[in-house]
């Protein structure tokens, strides 16, 4: 009965996020080495982001969300990014290439870090939008649709 439920608890702690339920508390640190709460933004609308340098479409995404993020960023709007690279200088050299100046925060270990596994990450980027009471409201929101949704949230 014991192993029945660890194996239970096992699964449903690592299931991945769906909307509705509260973002995890992930606690990472920057590129400074402080440590990042995602809790912390409690109050705020933010996007989880999961990306690496190495991957394509996570640095195409990222010249939509510099926009974004510069056009939102006072109304309350936050980005929270994990990244999943193992290498921390090509990890920065992203973070400036890209013009990104959202909270960075680094898991290394690729598709095995930590966060990538506890929160069954398959493929990168993926996103979670998260509402201002720390809840997911929408997971992998792009363009329009994402900047339609943040607006909305950041109205109510």
């Amino acid at each position: 009965m014991f192993i029945a439920c660890f194996i239970v608890l096992s699964v449903t702690a690592t299931a991945q996020l769906k909307p509705g339920q509260p973002a995890p508390d992930i606690a990472l640190k920057d590129v400074n080495g402080n440590i990042l709460r995602l809790a912390d933004l409690k109050g705020k609308v933010v996007l989880l982001d999961f990306w690496a340098s190495w991957c394509g479409p996570c640095r195409r995404a990222n010249k939509g969300l510099v926009s974004l993020y510069a056009r939102l960023k006072s109304k309350g709007f936050e980005i929270y990014s994990v990244s999943l690279d193992d290498d921390k200088n090509e990890w920065k050299k992203a973070i400036a290439a890209d013009n990104i100046t959202w909270l960075q925060v680094i898991d290394k270990g690729g598709w095995n870090a930590s966060t990538a596994t506890a929160l069954k990450i398959e493929q990168i980027p993926t996103t979670f939008l998260v509402d201002q009471q720390g809840r997911i409201v929408a997971l992998d929101l792009e363009g329009r649709q994402l900047e339609n949704r943040v607006n909305k949230l950041l109205k109510q």
